[in-house]
């Protein structure tokens, strides 16, 4: 066993989603039922490896599993930002994972870092690749507090000047496809040995000479296991997973050897369901039954470095055969599901951003340099405020970067040059190049990226960008008719999602009409201070005057702005936003505006709007997606209430027709299955949510339901019970001894079973695990005891297992 090692390397990478202007990432339909794309990946995958599940033969949860613990992996820095916002509980089991793994490997954790938001080094600029490297180190030593031994390579995409620069930082390894390994030899000196198109041995480390005199040790993963596992179905049974892992193993094996594979890691868990539990059962498998020993790069590099080195194919990737063409050329290399379309579009926009980079750095260069010791070495020293955005952090960075002392207008140049520097970094984000059209969403982020480049230049310096920029950009062209080229994509997706302090007041405005103050504080990465406000009514009409500052938590910019808004019911809302210019000129807007409300002249009062701010006029829209969404759904609840009550009506009156049709085998008129779907599926929402959950209340309205034809929401009823047991089973982890509420939990999980669509139980099994293995000991002992409610628990709790479908723990059994 001691001579057959196993090492599992999972990329975990999302492109960052966030708003350049909001940074934070706005509702996206499409990621149903989820708020947005991270989130359900994070359900799908980085929570299901976090808390994996080892089934028994009954289909039983024997033990949750860290995953983690037991694999290599790396997760992208700007993943690992939104999460440690977003999904704390997923995010400190991934930090807790590589402790674990510290011990389970001999001192080695098992995470590595990443070149900072996926840009691919090798078509980057030596400062750029720089950077991305020491971000993507410091990142990850803020993070899990220590340094890293390995990096991975976004993409793969490797060149010496690249190893060289991450072994110049202490990077020990980095893993790369078998096919961009072109030869090999013995340290020794044999002659070289051709291994080109994959036919490297990836059971060893190698060692590769750099530029500088360096080296560095490379592992080259098992490519036919990995292909298999990430698109020929390896993932549908654990042991199977195993099995082939343990077939790589050569039957006269004379000397230790690894076998190790790397795929994108929502492998496990988002692009195959359940692939999680795949995954966990293949390392139970192996680790049980000693077929070999699990383990990661860095320890078998202690115990086994390199006896071969190698020379790479430069510029070469794992995802293109063509080296690393697809992000920039039209190489053919696409998602293959839009059959003559063509990447055409993918060489002229990197050279817009390529001229829009260039362009900018002298005038940097030039600002920065009469405010910062070194413009580059700050920039390479940003992250440590991009992590923690602390005044604390922000007052060490400037001091350690400033020339002199600056003044509250200079620390704010300082931060915008950071920002643009940043931006120009994130605009170079690998994903806005792999799939197949211009205008897809991964191409919009990254060109709205370099529309945040612009917009801090046009605040910075005094030569303009915008024009040249998008004179390059031009000449991408759209695949869609509609979308024309990248000039016209710009202005259609990125001109009007660019916001200044103005549009952030405008919303700040518009919300407090519909939402209490405590909630209106901070607003994305911005921050709203109330400084004045006045309400006035008129029947169902209503205006608020207001003065506010408004602060910029990333740049520390603020200004101080006053506002008008007219809402003349449901969605019809004017509003004004404008700097605020003293208090006489205030006061006369305030009595010129109010007064002609008073007088009920609405007409006027949305003209004197117009006269105050001019064009800084708003409307509903002009909220923030999440904020109009919820905004939105307050005014449309009236509506929507008689619309069920009206539809109810329907329904209850036409009922038994509506059964002897559907008896009949008569198609229904779709105004009599609109009603029955309408008045059904609220009446169960309504049971679903509530406090019973009874089988026996919710079996009567699913009979009704099959006699009416109606067609059930499945996804949004699943998810409101879903939440709602969630909810029950918190209650239960927070007071363990209340029988009743076990109870309440056994009842909800026998309504599950009578529901003809599926609920998603994960995160309530988790907590009901936890409350089994946390507390069945001592009420066990309790009950030998002679303790009666004790053995009344004992017996609750054994249901409770039964219906959530976890092995009670063996030592109760």
């Amino acid at each position: 066993m001691t001579d057959r090692f196993i090492c599992i390397h999972g990329h975990f990478y999302q492109p960052p989603r966030e708003s350049p202007w909001l940074e934070a990432i706005e509702i996206q339909d499409s990621a149903f039922p989820y708020h947005d794309w991270n989130e359900r990946i994070s359900a799908e995958c980085y929570a299901a490896n976090a808390v994996s599940r080892i089934w028994d033969t009954e289909g039983r949860i024997v033990q949750l599993v860290n995953n983690y613990a037991s694999i290599s992996f790396n997760f992208g820095p700007t993943v690992l930002l939104w999460m440690q916002k977003y999904d704390t509980d997923v995010y400190d089991a991934i930090l807790e994972a590589d402790r674990l793994s510290m011990e389970k490997f001999s001192g080695h954790g098992s995470a590595l870092a990443q070149g900072y938001n996926h840009m691919i080094l090798p078509l980057s600029n030596s400062r750029d690749r720089m950077t991305q490297i020491i971000w993507g180190i410091k990142d990850f030593e803020y993070r899990f507090g220590r340094k890293p031994e390995g990096l991975w390579l976004p993409e793969a995409a490797v060149d010496l000047e690249s190893l060289d620069i991450m072994a110049q930082h202490d990077i020990g390894f980095a893993i790369l496809s078998p096919g961009q390994a072109r030869q090999v030899r013995s340290i020794d000196g044999e002659e070289w040995q051709d291994v080109s198109g994959g036919r490297v041995d990836p059971g060893m480390a190698y060692r590769v000479s750099l530029p500088s005199g360096r080296v560095m040790a490379l592992f080259f993963y098992d490519g036919p296991i990995s292909q298999a596992l990430a698109f020929e179905g390896l993932l549908n049974n654990g042991e199977a997973f195993a099995n082939r892992l343990l077939s790589a193993f050569p039957d006269d094996q004379s000397s230790p050897r690894l076998v190790h594979i790397a795929t994108d890691g929502e492998t496990y868990g988002h692009h195959h369901r359940g692939g999680d539990m795949a995954l966990a059962h293949a390392l139970q498998y192996v680790e049980s039954n000693e077929l070999a020993q699990l383990t990661n790069y860095g320890w078998y590099l202690e115990d086994h470095p390199p006896t071969h080195e190698v020379e790479i194919f430069e510029n070469s990737s794992w995802s293109c055969v063509h080296g690393i063409e697809r992000w920039r050329s039209d190489c053919g290399c696409n998602s293959g599901g839009n059959p003559g379309w063509n990447q055409g579009w993918r060489a002229p926009l990197r050279a817009a951003l390529d001229w829009l980079r260039d362009a900018v750095n002298p005038a940097y260069e030039k600002l920065a340099g009469r405010l910062l010791t070194d413009p580059w070495a700050a920039r390479d020293d940003y992250i440590d405020i991009i992590v923690d955005r602390s005044p604390e952090r922000i007052s060490a960075f400037l001091s350690r970067h400033a020339i002199r002392p600056l003044s509250y207008e200079d620390e704010i140049t300082v931060l915008k040059l950071m920002e643009l520097q940043r931006h120009a970094m994130l605009m170079y984000t690998s994903c806005g190049w792999f799939f197949d059209e211009l205008s897809g969403i991964e191409t919009v982020q990254v060109i709205q990226y370099a529309g945040r480049v612009i917009q801090l230049s046009d605040q910075l310096f005094t030569e303009p960008f915008e024009s040249g920029f998008l004179e390059h950009l031009e000449l991408a062209r759209s695949n869609i008719p509609e979308h024309g080229n990248g000039r016209a994509i710009y202005e259609k997706f990125v001109r009007p999602a660019m916001l200044g302090l103005t549009a952030v007041g405008a919303h700040y405005a518009i919300s407090s009409l519909f939402q209490d103050d405590s909630e209106r504080k901070s607003i994305y990465a911005y921050a709203a201070d109330m400084e004045d406000y006045r309400s006035f009514q008129a029947g169902g009409t209503k205006l608020v005057i207001g003065r506010a500052k408004a602060t910029s938590q990333v740049t520390r910019i603020s200004t101080n702005l006053c506002f008008g808004v007219l809402h003349l019911g449901d969605h019809s809302i004017a509003c004004g936003t404008g700097e605020y210019q003293g208090a006489q000129k205030y006061e006369a807007f305030v009595k010129e505006i109010s007064d002609a409300f008073a007088g009920a002249d609405f007409p006027k009062t949305i003209l004197l709007l117009g006269k105050y701010f001019g064009a800084s006029t708003y409307s509903l829209i002009s909220l923030f997606a999440d904020a109009r969404r919820k905004v939105l759904n307050m005014i449309m609840e009236p509506t929507l209430r008689e619309a069920e009550a009206a539809y109810s009506a329907i329904y209850k009156h036409h009922a038994p027709l509506i059964r002897f049709l559907k008896g009949a085998g008569t198609p229904l008129p779709k105004e009599l299955s609109v009603a029955a779907d309408l008045y059904l599926n609220a009446k169960l929402r309504r049971v679903l949510q509530g406090e019973g959950l009874d089988p026996e209340v919710v079996r009567p309205l699913l009979e009704e339901a099959r006699l009416a034809g109606a067609t059930l929401d499945a996804a949004a009823l699943g998810l409101l019970l879903a939440s709602n047991i969630e909810r029950l089973a918190e209650e239960l982890l927070g007071q363990p001894d209340d029988i009743s509420l076990m109870e309440r939990l056994n009842k909800a999980a026998d309504l599950v079973r009578v529901l003809p669509f599926e609920v998603n139980l994960w995160k309530t099994q988790n907590i009901c695990y936890n409350i089994l293995h946390t507390c069945c000991p001592d009420f066990k002992e309790k009950a030998d005891s002679g303790d009666e409610n004790a053995r009344e628990w004992i017996h609750s709790s054994t249901v409770l297992a039964e219906n959530f479908r976890i092995r009670m723990p063996s030592r109760l059994l």
